[in-house]
């Protein structure tokens, strides 16, 4: 029942979204390495209490990719939180709630900070606060989470030595993220694929990360005093890194006035592993 769509920003970005429903607005964001079909197994439920949209980030999936910029300054959090600020309002939203995975995570939390007016509540999953992660790195964090180490390196050691097998790289890092066998499915992992063979994808998704390691955590430290005021939902796997490593409702207390939240019995990508759990903890949040 969803219609694919595409979208213009002011930056002249093109992203490419799939929208369905009525209701109250619900803008879901996707993480790495997915795109917006990872929402596949709870976006038709909630579309029938909302009006869903939910976007390819610039650099994934069908969606536009552009060169980094200046300090990967067109992949900060900031840049493509406001793609997707401009969208909603282009749809007529002009305040509506917000589910992030990964990172998208990331961006709803840049987003629930810039645009304040426009996000009603904000449900995380799987993250603790990036700045949080980068500063209580240690051996464990870095051996489980090479990749923040490794995209981070300058053009082109990383694109480079990914380019000679990545859909190895790629099942390598679902697989081992995923904890619930079988639960990307092999259609979906095939439309991830089509997306991750594009060396210009790859190249993206390598700046996304490098403005993590950057320009993110500056925007960061310039808004260390500012809080999300908004209600957050925080969900992890207890399967998984962050639920492991990190007392994940302390590091968001910290960053937000009003947080609830658990673990679910799974690894990172809960809305795949989990989806009728999810799908619980969304009705109530979002419908409080």
């Amino acid at each position: 029942g969803f219609s694919l769509q595409d979208f213009t920003s002011a930056e002249n970005i093109r992203i490419r979204f799939a929208i369905a429903g009525s209701g109250p607005a619900l803008l879901l964001i996707h993480g790495h390495p997915q795109t917006h079909v990872t929402w596949r197994k709870i976006a038709p439920e909630l579309a029938r209490r909302h009006t869903v949209v939910t976007a390819d980030l610039r650099g994934y999936g069908d969606s536009d990719k552009p060169g980094g910029g200046p300090g990967h300054v067109n992949y900060s959090k900031r840049a493509m939180a406001a793609d997707l600020v401009q969208l909603m309002q282009a749809l007529g939203h002009q305040r509506f709630a917000v589910v992030g995975h990964d990172r998208g995570a990331r961006v709803a939390h840049r987003m629930a900070l810039d645009y304040p007016q426009a996000v009603s509540r904000v449900a995380l999953f799987d993250i603790a606060p990036t700045a949080t992660m980068y500063a209580r790195t240690d051996k464990e964090f870095a051996t489980r989470y090479f990749w923040w180490f490794f995209l981070i390196q300058p053009y082109p050691l990383p694109e480079r030595l990914i380019d000679a097998d990545p859909e190895f790289f790629l099942r390598k890092h679902i697989d081992g993220q995923n904890k619930i066998a079988g639960a990307t499915e092999a259609a979906a992992f095939e439309e991830y694929l089509r997306c991750y063979l594009d060396p210009r994808t790859r190249h993206a998704i390598c700046e996304d990360y490098r403005a993590a390691a950057g320009i993110d955590l500056q925007h960061d430290d310039e808004d260390k005093a500012n809080r999300i005021s908004v209600p957050v939902l925080a969900l992890w796997g207890k399967r998984g890194t962050v639920g492991q490593l990190y007392d994940v409702l302390q590091t968001w207390r910290e960053k937000a006035d009003h947080v609830s939240g658990r673990s679910l019995d799974c690894g990172h990508t809960l809305q795949e592993e989990s989806p009728q759990e999810v799908l619980e903890e969304l009705h109530q949040f979002l419908g409080a």
